[in-house]
């Protein structure tokens, strides 16, 4: 069938308690992980933002699991420090790591002090981050001026085998988009024709690689409990592009959520007590073509969730344990010094 990882979100779960969620997770049959990378949640209510690249080290250490992790180059990160990150993790893991590269949301970026920038210059420096994240990795000395500037950069510890560089998407436009330079696509729960459209829009423009795609669900004893809990974290999280990205602070989005119903949550957040029907949501996103499936559960607390998944979902489910990774593109060589080069 598929991986079935189990996501870890830094936004409402002390990193100790994700630790042991995921080394739980994998005691009970999960054959993956995911990550966040935020530096403040959505809502005050969820209360937490762990520094992922931390964490990361230290699930990959006491797991064996392959982990893939959400990160933005270019503002918050450079992208040298962010190459660096992934190769020392892939030098000390190998193959159980992917990133996957965005252009990122105000309410992490704008700490810097910077200009956030409108969505197609966004696009543009994350082009631009791709090529000198490739560069590095292959070994390259790297110098660049563009939306981004690096000087001379090199990586002086690097994988054998680099990790996957993955393309983010909510759309089939940005899906096409992440085709040209990603080795594989994510995205989160939506309708099932809408992810066919989203599938074939990366295929159709030879889009390599694995495809990803993380689900958000809500499971408690009842559908009432479930819904509620829900609606407590996660309705500050329903708003499409480009609200999401723009808003800049906790307070900004506990205030448009407010009114937010429970029948809104709903679309975006899986909810039932019925762990059954839990495992026939899985089952039909395998059946699209997903290779993995990251099930990220709303509620802060995560043991009893583990639980019932490894005991009541898990065993419905013909979950796979993944394939070492690997990218899919080979090093798009050395970065340029003009970003409009980059962008032809």
């Amino acid at each position: 069938m598929t991986v079935i990882g189990l996501h870890a979100s830094h936004e409402q779960v002390h990193p100790s308690d994700l630790l042991r969620a995921v080394q739980l997770a994998e005691e009970v049959g999960f054959t993956g992980g995911m990550s966040s990378d935020h530096f403040s949640p959505w809502s005050v209510r969820q209360g937490h933002s762990g520094f992922a690249w931390s964490w990361l080290g230290a699930a990959m250490a006491s797991t064996s699991l392959p982990f893939g992790v959400v990160n933005a180059p270019g503002q918050r990160y450079h992208p040298a420090i962010v190459a660096q990150a992934m190769a020392t993790l892939s030098a000390m893991f190998p193959q159980r790591l992917w990133v996957a590269l965005g252009s990122g949301e105000n309410s992490n970026e704008h700490i810097t002090g910077d200009r956030w920038p409108a969505k197609s210059v966004r696009n543009q420096r994350l082009l631009e981050c791709v090529q000198v994240i490739r560069a590095l990795l292959a070994g390259e000395e790297v110098s660049h001026d563009g939306l981004v500037t690096v000087d001379r950069a090199r990586l002086w510890t690097r994988p054998e085998v680099p990790p996957a560089l993955i393309g983010p998407a909510v759309t089939p436009e940005t899906a096409a988009w992440v085709a040209s330079w990603a080795d594989g696509l994510v995205t989160t729960n939506a309708p099932h024709e809408k992810l066919r459209t989203m599938v074939d829009a990366y295929r159709s423009h030879d889009g390599p690689g694995p495809l990803r795609l993380q689900v958000h669900v809500s499971w408690a004893p009842t559908d009432d409990e479930a819904m509620a809990l829900a609606h407590d974290q996660w309705r500050g999280n329903v708003f499409a592009p480009p609200v999401c990205w723009d808003l800049e602070t906790v307070e900004h989005f506990d205030e448009v959520g407010d009114q937010v119903t429970p029948e809104q949550v709903r679309e975006v957040v899986l909810v039932s007590s019925d762990l059954a029907q839990h495992a026939a949501w899985l089952a039909g996103f395998a059946e699209l073509g997903f290779d993995e499936i990251a099930v990220h559960h709303v509620g802060r607390e995560q043991e009893a969730f583990v639980h019932a998944y490894g005991e009541h979902v898990l065993p419905q489910l013909d979950v796979t344990r993944a394939e070492p990774v690997t990218p899919a593109r080979t090093s798009a060589g050395t970065a340029t010094t003009d970003s409009r080069e980059l962008l032809t």
